[in-house]
């Protein structure tokens, strides 16, 4: 049998480092309705499936209750010994026998005896206990409380079983005398946004003599348990890639960014609503897939099928590509879905499917996903750092705030990306045109030149550069060339 108890939860074993220590203690902590009897039961499932013998022991809910959680997810108890007591009843017995002592000193030495008894006739080697709010109602003062607490930690180290003992937190506040007495305590929180839907997330508080990746854990639970997404750490990824500068396969656009983007670096589209931002960025989605590589596009503003659509009408042909799976455009929904679970989307599509070119399409919807904004730099800055050292050539979308005159962005993260290529509006003649420059790239030359975007039916095309033209990316500019070719002439 192995050192480690897995949980049953992939996520969870991940940060613990395949497991739970054996023959020990852990408290699992949580708000009613943060996932603890969905936890607590997940580990005794898996604990089945390796032939062991496990054992609930329910006193806030009744066996069918129990069940019932099962069903809903479609598990099957075989297996599972269950050992429900009633508190209300045991008490209702005890007052009515008992006139010497206290009902309750009495009512918690039996309850306490009567489930130790079924755990010596089960021996089990995995052990939850749902849940200690029974005891601490029991117990009426911390110092009995406690002492409980202590003897079944003694019982339990001798019977060399594994036990979550589950603990709402109806406690005082600051009451940490269970955090002390057990080995390990797993926090879960549930919070309710203003919008959305709930997030879920757990947090190792304590893990004595083992080592675990800390801080917070959103995870999911749905049909089949929970889902863990575990917090990305970018400096324990390396992946060895060949550097190479990629093409877009547009001529203007190569000669602006001094031949193209390098592989494992991330470039960032900046530019009001309209600019074309979606467009270049599908543009150099195409041309990864006509070179092989295994595209992804997260597209937060847009439904699927329209930037589909709108790509094949500029001829890019995307959907066939989307249809051969070179190409995967996954609609996001910031509303229902956590950044730790859109995370671990990107994750799996690049180390499980190989992508090598991926697209946020854009920030902005990314950053409403978070649950505050000064957040979402120190993640983005993990996520960009874990996709370069993996050699994937990332393309981040963010819209401006205004069209003419003064243009905001709603957070700056220009900072963070290797290229960035702004994307302006000006007036001329009457007309709107668009313009695109390079302001910034770290792995190599580039334009200092500001030329025109056109987008059309014939597909997207940069210009020559702008240099009659003087405060283009301000949208107010001004013309001093002849205007012979300013018309057209």
């Amino acid at each position: 049998m192995s050192e480690r108890a897995a949980t049953g939860v992939h996520g969870l074993d991940s940060i613990l480092g395949g497991g739970l220590p054996r023959h020990r203690i852990y408290l699992v902590e949580g708000d009613p309705g943060a996932g603890k009897t969905t936890l607590a039961m997940q580990f005794l499932l898996e604990g089945v499936r390796q032939g062991e013998r496990v054992l609930y022991i329910t006193l806030s809910e009744t066996e069918s209750e129990i069940r019932m959680i099962a069903d809903s997810h479609g598990w099957s108890l075989d297996g599972v010994s269950l050992f429900e007591l009633s508190a209300l009843e045991q008490q209702m017995r005890l007052e009515a026998e008992n006139t010497i002592f206290h009902p309750s000193e009495v009512e918690l030495t039996e309850t306490t005896r009567a489930l130790l008894r079924h755990v010596d006739s089960v021996k089990p080697t995995r052990v939850v206990f749902d849940s200690l709010s029974e005891l601490r109602l029991l117990a009426q003062n911390a110092l009995r409380y406690r002492r409980e607490v202590l003897n079944l930690k003694q019982y339990f180290t001798n019977t060399h079983a594994t036990v979550m003992l589950l603990d709402d937190r109806t406690s005082e506040n600051g009451d940490m005398q269970l955090q002390s007495i057990a080995h390990g305590v797993l926090s879960l929180q549930q919070m309710s946004p203003e919008y959305g839907g709930d997030r879920r997330r757990l947090r190792i508080a304590k893990l004595r003599g083992l080592r675990f990746v800390g801080g917070y854990h959103d995870f999911a639970i749905r049909t089949g348990g929970i889902e863990l997404f575990p917090r990305l750490v970018a400096a324990e990824h390396h992946v060895k890639f060949e550097k190479r500068t990629l093409s877009s396969g547009l001529k203007g656009l190569d000669a602006m960014l001094g031949g193209g983007v390098d592989r494992g670096t991330s470039t960032l589209l900046v530019g009001s609503a309209g600019t074309g931002k979606s467009v270049v960025s599908q543009q150099y989605a195409v041309a990864a897939a006509r070179r092989g590589e295994k595209v992804a596009i997260f597209a937060f503003d847009e439904l699927r099928h329209l930037a589909i659509e709108r790509a094949d009408a500029l001829g890019m042909n995307m959907s066939e590509h989307v249809n051969s799976g070179a190409i995967v455009v996954q609609q996001i929904d910031p509303a229902e879905m956590s950044p730790g679970e859109l995370m671990q989307r990107m994750r799996d599509l690049v180390e499980k499917d190989g992508v090598r070119f991926l697209v946020i399409d854009s920030i902005n919807g990314y950053m409403y996903s978070m649950p505050h904004e000064r957040f979402l730099c120190i993640q983005m800055h993990e996520l960009l750092a874990y996709l370069g050292q993996c050699g994937v050539t990332t393309m981040l979308l963010l819209a401006q705030q205004g069209t003419v005159g003064e243009i905001t962005s709603p957070i700056d993260v220009s900072y963070l990306a290797d290229t960035v290529i702004m994307l302006r509006y000006f007036e001329s003649l009457g007309r709107v045109r668009k313009a695109a420059a390079v302001i910034k790239k770290r792995s190599g030359p580039h334009e200092d030149t500001i030329r025109e975007l056109s987008i059309s039916s014939e597909g997207i095309k940069f210009g020559a550069p702008l240099s009659e033209f003087r405060g283009v990316l301000t949208t107010v500019p001004e013309y001093h060339g002849a205007k012979e070719r300013l018309e057209g002439k």
